[in-house]
This record gives structure tokens, sequence and C-alpha cells, in this order.
């Protein structure tokens, strides 16, 4: 069992993803702007997080972790500071800190605009693509990290299907509860490191799927 670090620990997708890794025995130090809207339970430590903060800050907060995701989202209201800067800020801060697992929440075709335009579900969003196009290319040109980029398409409110596909030509949608079990499946699966996974809702079982990243 290990220390994780979870910034934007109050989200939709990260409660879920906290849910599955505290049920697994690993202790989940949860950081959000506002603590109190971080789930309870067993194994889990709400903590403040402040990602304006500098990267002194962010790598004393996470130093001794064994890993750290980055479930962080503004919905669009601070997407420079906290979806883009803040990224790599943690991302520097977690090699200050020694910490070489990182797994990151981002959106389908992030660092494929030229498909942005063929992609419906993404019109809406291109602000927070761009956000994520600058900082995914962050962590894969100019980090050292064991990094996993998780990109799902529309998130839904939806029961888990336990299905997906991966790195699909078109995009459909996520059922959320699908997304944090992808999310916490790559924890330990090196054949998942240094990998940018798509995904969409598919047939293959999600344990399954992420046995077959190459």
């Amino acid at each position: 069992m290990v220390k994780i670090f979870v910034a934007g620990g109050s989200g939709r997708v990260a409660t879920e993803t906290i849910r599955i890794l505290a049920s697994q025995g690993h202790d989940i130090y949860a950081g959000a702007r506002h603590k109190d809207h971080i789930v309870m339970g067993d194994h889990i430590y709400p903590q403040e997080l402040d990602l304006h903060a500098e990267v002194d800050a962010l790598a004393a907060q996470i130093d001794g972790m064994d890993a750290v995701y980055f479930l962080a989202g503004s919905r669009g209201k601070d997407l420079l500071q906290t979806d883009a800067f803040g990224c790599v800020k943690l991302m520097q801060a977690c090699e200050k800190a020694g910490i070489k697992r990182y797994v990151q929440l981002s959106s389908i075709y992030s660092i494929q605009p030229e498909k942005w335009q063929e992609e419906p579900s993404l019109a809406s969003i291109m602000n927070y693509d761009i956000a994520r196009f600058f900082a995914d290319q962050w962590l894969i040109r100019n980090t050292d990290l064991d990094y996993t980029i998780v990109g799902p398409c529309v998130l839904t409110e939806e029961p888990a299907t336990g299905r997906i596909e991966i790195n699909p030509e078109r995009g459909t949608s996520n059922p959320i509860p699908d997304v944090a079990a992808v999310l916490a499946g790559v924890l330990d699966k090196p054949n998942t490191f240094r990998k940018v996974i798509y995904m969409t809702g598919g047939d293959t079982p999600i344990e399954d799927a992420l046995d077959a990243v190459e």
C-alpha cells in the first residue's frame, strides 16, 4: 500500500478515484481549496491545497508521497493558473520532492489539436483543451516523471459500465465511475508509464484494456 497525494480532491472524478484507492488500502492525502468538500472515509486525509502556491511550497506539501494525481479542474474559471500553470508547478514539485509516479487527468485528444474540430463534444471546452495541451506537452517533454495521462471524453453522471475503448477514433461519453476506475487502475501498471491513454465507452473490460496498453 502506498501514500498518494490527489490534487483537486473535491471534484467529481477525484471523489470516485479517492474512494477506489482508499478502498484498496492506500493512504490518500486529498488536497483542495476547500478541504471540507472532500469525501470522508478511512485512509482519506483532507488537506487544503492552493495551486497558486510556489513550487517549493507544493513540494513541501507532497514530500514523502509515493505517487501524485492531478485531478484538479477550475471548470473554466481559472484555466491559466490552475489547469495549466498549477498543473506544471505540481509536476515540478514532484521532481523537487523526488516523486516519480504521476497520474494526470486530461481530455480526449489533448495533444492532437488537429482532431478538435472533428470532435463535436470538444467545441464547448476549447479553452480547457488548450490549457490541457500545454500542461500535457510540458509533462511529456520537460519532465522525467513516470507519468500516465488519462484523457476521457464527455463525462456523464451515470452508473459504471466497467468497459471502455482505448484510443478511439471518435469519442462518445464516459461515466465518471469508469474514468475513476481507469485512473486508479493505472497506478501500479508499468506498461502505462509514460503513456497517454484516451478513452471512451466501449466493450472491453477496464482491466483488460489497461493490460493491453503498449
